[in-house]
């Protein structure tokens, strides 16, 4: 991997961001949810085009739980209800991706810890299939590991970014690795992956959410960067950079919103009311690029910013 000057503090970055936003107005508004009783809906892929309907993926749960359902929606009449006879799963944090025709979707799964009796363990997972109404579990990712993200580079060419954690990665590093078809993405792949060494300081982490393949070939990645503060309290930005998947080389990350950017609204927990999730990018009819994102672990929101890869 290339590397370049050390990496930037969040701090930094989201002065950066202060500086270049400073006179921005940005129009943004929050998702309606139906359907799901008094539990939030939050942590949100893009709306997607599946079995002829635009849908999107939202992680439901408790404010008082970490136990969640992703569930599909479609819009009606300005509000998000669920999908008639479409399969929820017990996951968080949904994501989404296609190779070639083939829908790849996945979650976190949470299971009790094998050896720590009280504690929990995390898998992602995935599924494959035309649409949302045929998704099957073919993957599985190393334990403990979030925010695996897949990208169809050309066709036996498919791009994996890792987020590794622990005595491998710290507080949470990306990592990078290829496979040639779907049938090779297992842990031992995974655990395989070349660290981006450089993209975050040691006591910050940050991982892949989302990836765009540019028309030059290099991946556009919606990422998030993130750390905690004296008081303990979590702070979690939207960002992205440009990943070259032929020379391995990355720009460094930059910060693309902030919580005051949106609407005010509810959280889960205090420490939790400055963290904004990256959903996913959709591009406007206006050339203009739309935000999706989980706000403080209790709401969704969208936010329209200029082109997020531009400027590198």
């Amino acid at each position: 991997m290339m590397r370049h000057a050390p990496p930037a503090s969040v701090a930094q970055l989201f002065a950066d961001y202060q500086k270049r936003t400073a006179h921005n107005t940005f129009s943004t508004g929050r998702l309606e949810f139906t359907g799901g009783g008094d539990k939030d809906v939050y942590n949100i892929t893009a709306p997607f085009t599946s079995a002829g309907q635009v849908v999107i993926a939202g992680r439901v749960e408790a404010r008082d739980s970490e136990h969640s359902t992703i569930v599909f929606f479609r819009e009606q009449q300005g509000q998000w209800a669920p999908v008639e006879n479409a399969p929820t799963f017990q996951l968080q944090d949904p994501f989404f991706t296609w190779i070639e025709d083939e829908l790849i979707f996945g979650g976190v799964e949470i299971n009790p810890h094998p050896d720590n009796p009280g504690q929990l363990i995390w898998h992602t997972v995935f599924f494959r299939g035309r649409d949302i109404h045929s998704l099957t579990r073919f993957a599985s990712g190393p334990p403990g590991m979030k925010d695996i993200r897949l990208c169809h580079i050309q066709q036996g060419r498919i791009g994996v970014f890792t987020r590794p954690q622990g005595k491998i990665g710290g507080r949470g590093t990306i990592g990078y690795v290829e496979i040639n078809n779907l049938e090779a993405l297992t842990p031992e792949t995974i655990t395989s992956a070349e660290l981006f060494e450089q993209q975050f300081n040691s006591e910050e982490w940050g991982g892949v959410n989302e990836t765009h393949l540019l028309c030059d070939g290099t991946i556009g990645l919606l990422s998030h960067i993130a750390c905690f503060d004296q008081h303990g309290r979590r702070h979690y930005y939207p960002g992205v950079f440009i990943f070259n998947p032929d020379t391995r080389n990355y720009t460094p990350i930059k910060i693309i919103a902030a919580r005051d950017n949106f609407l005010p609204g509810a959280t889960k927990r205090p420490d939790l009311v400055d963290v904004i999730f990256p959903g996913g990018l959709i591009v406007l009819p206006n050339n203009g690029w739309r935000l999706y994102v989980g706000a403080s672990d209790a709401e969704a929101h969208w936010i329209d910013i200029e082109d997020p890869f531009s400027g590198f």
